[in-house]
């Protein structure tokens, strides 16, 4: 299976995503790639990716200039707008050309040119994704999903509904091309999955105009939420909303690297200079179709009754755990108790806990990540002198199983009377 990894020891943004997603085509692609987003259609824009060097890691840096002026290249050294939104953040770990894109008053150390910033509203950016930029329709759908990722955070954050929103940061030309060119070489890589590292944010707090703020921001806590991130050492906000949602709306998992053999890496570097290099790294290759990650989790009870176990089985599996089994267990005091295990997904885990201890006595649950084997799995629909029956088909490693549905063959025996079995063997013959 085609894999992406993308390693985020540094935090992102959208100009490093980018970055790195252009250093996994080959070096003769690289300089196509670059004209045809030049040639889409965002107003008095043009990307230049240049060669890059952190802590001695070459990289490329990409640069969005618009009316020929990358951010912060001339007049605004120093300023700030009034306007509207409730607070303006001074963010400059990374210095990308486009560090902080979202609906608060920004007082960069590099700021924009003063005429390309204005407000724009969903409206405005659907107009133009929709209706003017020369890129697939996937493409364009992908560059709204992940604006309404951040109107949605911006929504939140300011206590105003998403159609009363008005990005600055992200409303602007720099901010609207960073996002298409990531989603666009994300389009031409056509990936199978993709998997995002636990998220470097930064830590402390940010300056603002009207206070200090947290980090990270609002609006990233908000795109971040059930994503596994953590702080550090570095101090100030390394992930922008731009780049958590960038990653929160391409990502199939969050963990560690997996297995796989590995056809490229590529570097998408920051501008400021750190200890450590400040970039995005990621990984192109092939994984083993055939494995993925779960969250085990686990607690032991020795006061319910079977019935309270059952129900609380059936609110699990309803709410998506993948499994839920028993297992008899001696406890304290020589009780004789019950292990409850339940397997979900990752994005999954948060609404799992919440439910055990809901649904259970128990005063604490135990987790881990597991990696499991698993078949390739489909379903085909059947005809049968009974009507169409869903068939499980399982496939991998040498082997493939085909087993009737059985509340589809459960239905058919109360309605006709006879056993599974009588059902089977009939269904068999007429197939």
């Amino acid at each position: 299976m085609q894999t992406l990894y993308i390693e985020c020891r540094m935090g992102a943004a959208g100009d490093m995503l980018s970055a790195a997603l252009l250093e996994l085509f080959p070096e003769k692609d690289r300089e196509e790639i670059i004209k045809e987003l030049n040639s889409i259609g965002i107003p008095k824009v043009t990307y230049v990716s240049e060669g890059s060097v952190k802590c001695g890691i070459t990289g490329t840096h990409m640069t969005v200039k618009v009316d020929g002026m990358e951010e912060g290249e001339d007049l605004h050294d120093h300023h700030e707008h009034e306007h509207e939104h409730d607070h303006e953040h001074h963010h400059h770990e990374h210095e990308h050309d486009h560090d902080h894109e979202h609906d608060h008053e920004h007082h960069h150390d590099h700021d924009h040119e003063h005429h390309h910033h204005h407000h724009s509203s969903m409206h405005d950016i659907e107009h133009l994704i929709k209706d003017h930029l020369e890129i697939p329709e996937e493409v364009k759908e992908d560059v709204m999903e992940v604006y309404g990722l951040i109107a949605d955070a911006e929504s939140h954050a300011h206590n105003k509904p998403v159609n009363d929103i008005h990005f600055h940061e992200v409303g602007t030309m720099d901010a609207v091309a960073d996002i298409t060119a990531v989603c666009l070489l994300m389009h031409k890589l056509d990936v199978s999955k993709v998997v995002v590292s636990p998220i470097h944010v930064g830590s402390g707090q940010v300056r603002c105009a009207h206070g200090i703020l947290p980090v990270p921001a609002p609006a990233t806590a908000h795109i971040l939420r059930d994503v596994p991130i953590y702080g550090g050492r570095v101090k100030g906000e390394l992930c922008t909303p731009t780049g958590a949602a960038l990653l929160k709306h391409f990502a199939t998992g969050f963990g560690d690297m997996p297995v796989m053999k590995v056809s490229a890496v590529g570097y998408g570097m920051g501008k400021k200079d750190f200890e450590e290099a400040n970039c995005v790294r990621v990984f192109l290759g092939e994984t083993d179709e055939k494995t993925d990650t779960i969250i085990e989790l686990d607690c032991n009870v020795d006061d319910m009754t079977p019935e309270a176990v059952g129900y609380a089985t059936e609110r699990l599996l309803e709410a998506g755990a993948l499994e839920v089994y028993t297992t008899a267990v001696g406890m304290k005091k020589n009780r004789p108790g019950i292990k409850i295990t339940v397997l979900c997904r990752n994005e999954d885990r948060e609404k799992i806990v919440g439910l055990i201890f809901k649904h259970t006595s128990t005063l604490g649950v135990r987790e881990c990540e597991k990696s499991r084997y698993v078949l390739d799995r489909s379903i085909q629909k059947v005809s049968t002198q009974y009507g169409e029956i869903r068939k499980k088909i399982s496939t991998g490693y040498g082997v493939k199983r085909e087993k009737y549905e059985y509340d589809d063959l459960a239905l058919i025996a109360g309605e006709k009377g006879l056993s599974i079995e009588e059902i089977l063997k009939e269904i068999k013959m007429y197939v």
